[in-house]
């Protein structure tokens, strides 16, 4: 009789890991599952030229994800990094094409470097505005980056009154000739955007992982007071995460407008969405607390390759943000399943362990 009762268990206790190491490899799965169909559905996936197409795209989104994901493990949201990478894209290009007048009969123009360092601290700059509504007006994240998400649309627009700036070839008088090369250009073959993804990605994943920093960014997340009760600086932890957010959104405001040699200030809308669906997709909680750069980046993976192959197949673009939308829901859905299931599981073996 004790034999068989010791064994009933078993079975169910077998499952249930089984079952959380499914909902773990999630994103692996669904990044398998969408590749092996669009690889079906869609004529030409698998050419080279879609390829090098698609890794841009998914460079473009994991770059965005990335500093989503270091704001979403804090419990925190930016809503911003659309129009950011939208600003800083036709701050790049005013730049180049302009200069800045300094008002007494001399315009300063600045070589590509220089042109790069200035969009970069644009974009910082206004993480750091998001991060100080946040932490010292107590103003709530979805609003705070919700009001600079206008401001920065609106400003872009005014500097060129809605207009685009076309040829971003530069001036070799001025040194800033090449900046097609940041989007255009590769390097043993590869895109020189992805080596910067590749960069910004270990550069992310040492920082989260390995980094008193990091394990802040995850304290406060978890539990912001008692994180503060321990000596953890909580507003400058939620200013960084929120200055590296706009960090990466300037990257692909350049990037972008190196792509296409010219800057338009509508570029960037609704690209918060695809950033929060990848963080999202790839393990990040809601909540806080949780969240993993690897996983963020299979999860832009799964995002690129949705909607590349969503287009290939002349999808809408109206029904790609509602299928965008629902892989969101979903994702929240199944991690809130994880969450409970692995709080069951902890107190069957608390309890196992109590007999």
């Amino acid at each position: 009789m004790t034999s068989v009762d010791a064994a009933a268990p078993a079975p169910s206790q077998g499952k249930q890991p089984l079952i959380l190491l499914v909902l773990k490899l999630r994103t692996f799965i669904a990044l398998i599952a969408v590749f092996a169909f669009f690889v079906f559905a869609a004529p030409n996936f698998l050419s080279t030229a879609n390829f090098v197409i698609m890794s841009k795209h998914v460079a473009l989104n994991a770059f965005l994800a990335i500093g989503m994901t270091f704001v979403i493990i804090t419990g925190g949201i930016d809503l911003s990094v659309g129009s950011i990478v939208g600003l800083c894209g036709m701050v790049a290009g005013w730049l180049i094409l302009n200069g800045v007048d300094l008002g007494v009969g001399y315009t300063l123009y600045f070589n590509i470097f220089e042109i790069v360092f200035i969009t970069l601290v644009v974009g910082i700059l206004f993480g750091a505005i998001n991060g100080l509504l946040i932490t010292r007006l107590n103003v709530a994240p979805f609003i705070a980056t919700l009001g600079t998400l206008y401001v920065a649309r609106g400003l872009a627009m005014l500097s060129s009154d809605g207009a685009t700036f076309p040829n971003l070839v530069g001036n070799p008088e001025y040194g800033s000739s090449g900046f097609y090369l940041l989007g255009a250009g590769s390097i043993f073959g590869i895109p020189i955007s992805i080596w910067i993804l590749i960069a910004v990605g270990c550069g992310a994943a040492y920082l989260a992982g390995r980094t008193p920093l990091g394990r802040h960014i995850y304290a406060v997340g978890g539990n912001e007071r008692a994180a503060a009760l321990s000596g953890v600086r909580v507003n400058r932890v939620k200013l960084f995460v929120y200055m590296f957010s706009g960090f990466c959104a300037a990257i692909v405001g350049l990037v972008i407008s190196s792509q296409l040699v010219a800057a338009h200030p509508a570029t960037g809308e609704t690209f918060e969405l695809n950033a929060i669906a990848a963080a999202v997709l790839g393990g990040t909680s809601m909540f806080g607390g949780r969240g993993r750069i690897g996983g963020t980046i299979v999860g832009a993976f799964v995002i690129g390759i949705l909607s590349d192959g969503l287009v290939m197949m002349g999808v809408s673009s109206f029904w790609q943000t509602v299928i965008k939308g629902l892989v969101i829901i979903a994702a929240v859905v199944v991690d809130q399943a994880q969450q409970r299931l692995q709080a069951r599981v902890a107190l069957q073996q608390q309890a196992a362990l109590g007999r």
